[in-house]
């Protein structure tokens, strides 16, 4: 039914992040006008798989692991067909030397979906957490002044913000950080945080 009200709107066109090959034929043959975008729960780690993934047609955008954020060399020999199909997960809170992140994100699918499963527990380091800091440990983060000056650059232009789950005062400060201009943002938190409009719980 979704699908089926967001082809017919089709302006702005809409489209589906999908991880399931079945689910990417399916949308391909009965949804047609949906662009897809190959999801990062692929966990796309090897540049060999990523250049695969980029060179699929069906694809409107491809969003590699955060782990390939900083293959400097390899993106910036793509041709910019293939760049301008990679959307980068700038923010992602995961422990950079995660390798437990394909399995991570199926405990969650089927915790949604209400199937049964093993409970995936992380095994990250106690310290590893989420940092807007550049150089704290998070070698795949990609801040605003990285997305200005190398990445734009390098011929690269789309970004993914990474947040759903965390809360509304972190979802906040990552928005700040990427939509508003450093001189104006204490202004905006204080209007939201006094205002009483942001549930910190």
């Amino acid at each position: 039914m979704l699908c089926r009200l967001f082809q017919e709107q089709g302006n702005p066109q809409n489209g589906a992040i999908v991880h399931a090959e079945l689910l990417t034929q399916y949308l391909k043959k009965n949804y047609p006008s949906l662009y897809l975008v190959s999801s990062t729960t692929k966990v796309l780690t090897d540049f060999n798989d990523l250049q695969r993934e980029l060179a699929r047609p069906e694809f409107r955008y491809v969003v590699p692991d955060f782990r390939l954020n900083r293959a400097f060399d390899k993106l910036a020999a793509l041709p910019q067909s293939q760049k301008d199909k990679v959307e980068f997960l700038c923010n992602e809170c995961c422990w950079f030397g995660c390798t437990e992140r394909r399995a991570c994100y199926e405990a969650v699918s089927r915790k949604n979906l209400g199937l049964p499963g093993p409970e995936h527990h992380c095994s990250a380091p106690a310290q590893q957490g989420v940092s807007l800091l550049p150089g704290d440990g998070k070698p795949g983060f990609i801040g605003i002044e990285a997305i200005r000056d190398t990445y734009l650059p390098m011929g690269f232009t789309q970004f993914k913000i990474e947040g759903r789950g965390l809360g509304n005062a972190l979802i906040l400060e990552f928005l700040l950080h990427y939509l508003t201009r450093p001189e104006y943002q204490l202004a905006v938190r204080e209007e939201l945080y006094l205002d009483n409009m942001l549930d910190l719980f």
